[in-house]
């Protein structure tokens, strides 16, 4: 099995293209303004023309209003959009309104938590486990917070998903294999500082789903 990688939050061309290079089979920017990743719209506009067909453009939201919707997918080029903090019904009616393939996250920390999975089937197309972050914290993702996978044994998943949370060169494989996810999501397991990336981090990371 092949398992596809997403590298999130990039901000330059340099790390972009050494993304694609290395075998991304998806980019993510992200559009929320307490994010270090954020990205203005003139930004997304020169990163997203960089990016060839064959990689998926992804823009992360949470809770977006229809303004900030339309304004990033047109600068991103956007084939999908990745929703935090947004609820089934809302995740339909961007689905419906834009046409474009629909992430859904859900945070996990306990076994519960895989039940919210089940209220998006039929709204959305994929879902995104990614880790629960602490209370009180500024960011829904991108912490390098990591959940116990093996939550995720004997679960029925009720869409395509993919894995998100603290995943890194190091513990990538390992991931895939305990999981079985075949799509992984990587943000601040590749950086330097947050939002700063680092080519050689990508690099190796893409390396280790490719070899493992």
């Amino acid at each position: 099995m092949t398992t596809q990688a997403k590298i999130c939050g990039l901000s330059t061309p340099e790390t972009l293209d050494a993304s694609i290079r290395a075998g991304a089979s998806h980019v993510g920017f992200v559009f929320f303004p307490p994010s270090p990743r954020n990205l203005s719209r003139e930004r997304a506009a020169q990163l997203a023309a960089r990016v060839p067909g064959h990689v998926a453009r992804v823009g992360v939201f949470v809770d977006p209003d229809d303004a900030l919707l339309d304004a990033s997918i047109s600068a991103g080029m956007l084939n999908a959009l990745q929703l935090h903090d947004t609820t089934p019904a809302r995740g339909a009616h961007i689905r419906a309104a834009t046409g474009l393939t629909i992430w859904a996250a859900v945070a996990v920390k306990q076994r519960a938590d895989l039940d919210k999975a089940r209220l998006y089937a039929g709204a959305v197309d994929r879902i995104l486990y990614d880790a629960k972050t602490p209370p009180g914290a500024s960011l829904p993702g991108g912490m390098g917070v990591r959940f116990d996978w093996t939550l995720l044994d004997g679960f029925r998943h009720p869409l395509p998903w993919a894995l998100s949370g603290g995943l890194d060169p190091h513990n990538v494989a390992e991931a895939v294999r305990r999981t079985g996810a075949e799509l992984v999501d990587v943000s601040s397991g590749v950086e330097t500082a947050p939002g700063i990336k680092e080519v050689t981090k990508i690099q190796a990371f893409l390396k280790a789903l490719e070899e493992r």
